[in-house]
């Protein structure tokens, strides 16, 4: 895997945590490579705003919850488009590929409910793929293009560390009537579900934060 990758999908499943310091001669010996791709892996990521430069070195970036509060309702406004532009312009082939994916996740939430013999890390990506389709499903490159300058992965893979069973299954319970919107081509329904569904990630999120700024409170 090269450094790029590494770096960032470390970010993205919180390996490397929000605030934590990063240099090259750190991620030289952690990856056993040279200091040259370490940079321009750094660079990449920098532009992407997965890290944030510091006096001397860079560090994963944080989100206030005013990030968080305007980085949600920018997701919503644009991933509720995009669902809405699925259900006019799906083909069968699309709504067969957000049946499959949504029915790994249903699969995922089930055994880790049951066993947890999956991590909450796969049910993560399954629900990354279920949100990438149907921006695929909408067909058009300028959303797609968009979201990926407002969905900040690390955030949303984190949120689900932090959810509990009914929050999960509420997750699934949100993407089958986004589905269903689609298929039946309601475009209205399906704006509307999709934009609710990241409201309520968003309130999960600010309410977690919330949470810890409590009981950091009370401990000082």
């Amino acid at each position: 895997m090269e450094a790029y990758e590494f770096i960032r999908n470390a970010i993205i499943e919180g390996d490397y945590e929000p605030g934590m310091r990063l240099t090259e001669e750190f991620l030289a010996a952690e990856l056993q490579l040279s200091r040259t791709p370490i940079r321009e892996a750094l660079k990449r990521l920098q532009t992407e705003g997965l890290i944030t430069p510091l006096k001397r070195g860079l560090s994963v970036r944080t989100f206030s919850p005013q990030d968080i509060q305007q980085i949600y309702d920018l997701r919503a406004l644009l991933e509720g488009y995009a669902a809405s532009q699925a259900a006019l312009l799906r083909s069968e082939h699309d709504v067969q590929v957000i049946k499959k994916i949504n029915l790994l996740y249903a699969q995922a939430i089930n055994r880790f409910d049951h066993s947890h013999a999956v991590t909450i890390k796969e049910i993560a990506r399954l629900n990354n793929r279920y949100h990438e389709a149907i921006l695929a499903a909408s067909h058009n490159n300028h959303i797609e293009f968009l979201i990926s300058k407002v969905v900040v992965l690390p955030l949303v893979f984190r949120s689900f560390f932090w959810y509990d069973q009914p929050a999960v299954k509420q997750s699934l319970l949100d993407h089958q009537i986004i589905l269903r919107a689609i298929e039946l081509q309601d475009p209205d329904r399906a704006k509307t579900a999709m934009m609710e569904h990241i409201y309520k990630g968003r309130d999960h999120v600010l309410l977690h934060l919330s949470e810890i700024s409590d009981k950091e409170e009370e401990t000082l």
